[in-house]
């Protein structure tokens, strides 16, 4: 599946999938922003798993110090540069978000938001274990998927980029139950409280599961 994000929706192809948002769909992403934002404290150092061209770090980096965003397409690395040109309090990395080159406990907050849980397509728990094992004692851990009260809007968004030829024709007998499917190949999956339940169970953390905006179910992950 990254190899599908690398040739087919990276750099301007991947910013063109939020210009054919509709109203509810700014609504969510925004919602998102602004609940990352509330977790942070001034002055963090933090840590964006997929990235992408960068479209959280302008309104983060207000925040933060300095934010790192690690993505594992050279494409979408390359046109967040120039995106991201106005902004300095941020850098960039190729790498793989389950082999994370960084020392233990280096950033305060780890975010991975927009349904990051299952974009990426590896092993859910070495993906959160990994975020787990960079993030401060007492610092925050935030992985976002979509609520379940969300399919409408979130199927309709999908349709309208299947129309502009950024994905696939969806395949309307295997899309149901969360999970949108496109003849292409391309899947987007999510993630429920009881998986992120699952997944956190063995660790050595404080969690939390939020819903927000009726759009995304947070999990929030406290290093102890």
């Amino acid at each position: 599946m990254w190899k599908y994000y690398d040739e087919r929706l990276a750099g301007e192809r991947l910013k063109k999938i939020y210009d054919f948002s509709t109203p509810r769909i700014r609504q969510y992403l925004e919602s998102e922003i602004s609940f990352v934002l509330d977790k942070i404290s001034p002055g963090a150092l933090v840590l964006d798993l997929g990235c992408g061209y960068g479209r959280a770090i302008p309104q983060i980096a207000k925040k933060a110090l300095h934010i790192v965003g690690i993505d594992n397409s050279f494409g979408n690395l390359a046109y967040g540069a120039e995106y991201l040109k106005t902004i300095s309090n941020y850098g960039f990395l190729c790498m793989n978000a389950a082999e994370l080159g960084f020392r233990p406990q280096t950033f305060d907050a780890v975010i991975c938001i927009q349904n990051g849980i299952s974009a990426f397509h590896i092993d859910q728990k070495t993906l959160i274990k990994e975020a787990v094992r960079v993030c401060k004692t007492g610092g925050s851990v935030m992985f976002s998927t979509y609520s379940q009260k969300f399919w409408e809007s979130r199927l309709e968004w999908f349709e309208l980029q299947s129309e502009a030829g950024l994905l696939g024709a969806i395949d309307r007998e295997k899309t149901r139950d969360g999970t949108i499917v496109c003849k292409d190949g391309f899947t987007a999956t999510t993630a429920s409280a009881e998986r992120f339940l699952e997944l956190t169970h063995d660790l050595s953390v404080k969690m939390e599961i939020t819903e927000t905006d009726d759009s995304s179910l947070f999990c929030v992950i406290q290093p102890a």
